[in-house]
């Protein structure tokens, strides 16, 4: 072949080549933009549980292929920050909203304000009053308080003054796990006295780091303490360490943490009840997904719920829940 007959023929591979690239890549974007779109919001951004819950998130998103859009506010009391964020999304036109409430009543307009534009709403690990979302996700939170209280009873072997130190108004699923704490320790164990029962720790480490150490001062015989989420336990284990009286009260917390985990081993904390963040993160994601799909969903998720010791902690399916690996999910 002439080499005047090549040259045409060779600029006409390199546009067919680049045609075929370019088709590629629009519909590589095509795909993308339709994509289902799922907004994922937490009650905070920053502890250590919904770093889980976002790890299960976007573990369902990469399964399912579908877009997780993942934003909530900085504190767990801004309750006007997360409705900010939920009537954010709405008018976004997102496919679908997964959230945790901050507040079971507060949220409830924004949710209803959803439904009103066909965006259905999964609500995930604290409850919400109302019947305007498809399913709900969660630990079942009084059983979590009753675990907490029979290891406590028997750390103070059923006698022993306490402390019942709750977390914040209007949070249903601490709200559960202070009732179940609440109901077992007064109907099994009738020689523990609650010194404390109607004291809240706020909705950060500080907060309740102040209103443990406060309590400490007032009361400082205490034979126990039950907490019953990841902030109001690290700020009450803080305040028992500053005071000296780390391993001599006994502790019981909720959630786990790095340095939670370091205090269960060191003997500082005597029992964790755990939840299972990463699994209600994928499963809310997950029961989303279906539903839009057109696929049955269940109205009522139970994601477990769990008791670490320092005797069990190394368990496999104990330590999985203590130190879940976040690593593949979350940059």
């Amino acid at each position: 072949m002439k080499i005047r007959t090549l040259i045409p023929f060779a600029i006409f591979l390199c546009l067919l080549v680049l045609s075929c690239g370019k088709s590629e890549q629009s519909k590589s974007h095509q795909d993308e933009t339709n994509k289902l779109k799922i907004a994922v919001i937490p009650k905070a951004t920053t502890h250590e549980f919904w770093k889980a819950i976002h790890a299960g998130a976007v573990r369902a998103s990469r399964e399912l292929e579908v877009e997780i859009l993942w934003k909530g506010p900085q504190r767990e009391d801004d309750r006007a920050q997360q409705i900010i964020v939920v009537e954010d999304f709405i008018s976004r036109g997102v496919n679908g909203i997964v959230l945790a409430p901050l507040d079971d009543r507060a949220l409830c307009r924004p949710v209803q304000d959803a439904v009103r534009e066909n965006i259905p709403v999964v609500i995930i690990d604290s409850a919400l009053q109302g019947e305007d979302h498809v399913s709900f996700v969660a630990t079942d939170n009084y059983k979590g308080g009753v675990l907490a209280a029979k290891k406590l009873g028997e750390l103070l072997r059923g006698k022993g003054d306490i402390f019942l130190i709750r977390y914040q108004a209007g949070s249903a699923s601490t709200t559960k796990r202070e009732k179940g704490f609440f109901d077992t320790i007064t109907a099994e164990f009738p020689e523990i006295s609650l010194l404390v029962q109607d004291q809240y720790a706020g909705s950060t480490t500080e907060t309740a780091f102040q209103r443990a150490e406060n309590l400490l001062s007032r009361f400082p015989e205490v034979d126990g303490i039950f907490c019953p989420n990841e902030s109001s336990t690290f700020g009450t284990l803080r305040a028992i360490q500053e005071a000296g009286l780390a391993g001599k009260i006994k502790f019981v917390g909720f959630d786990s943490s790095v340095k939670l985990v370091q205090a269960l081993r060191g003997g500082h904390i005597h029992g964790l009840v755990l939840q299972n963040p990463m699994k209600m993160g994928y499963l809310g994601v997950k029961q989303m997904v279906l539903y839009l799909k057109g696929q049955k969903i269940e109205m009522r998720i139970d994601t477990g719920v769990y008791l670490a010791t320092r005797e069990n902690m190394d368990d496999p399916d104990i330590k999985s829940l203590l130190m879940p690996d976040l690593s593949s999910y979350l940059d």
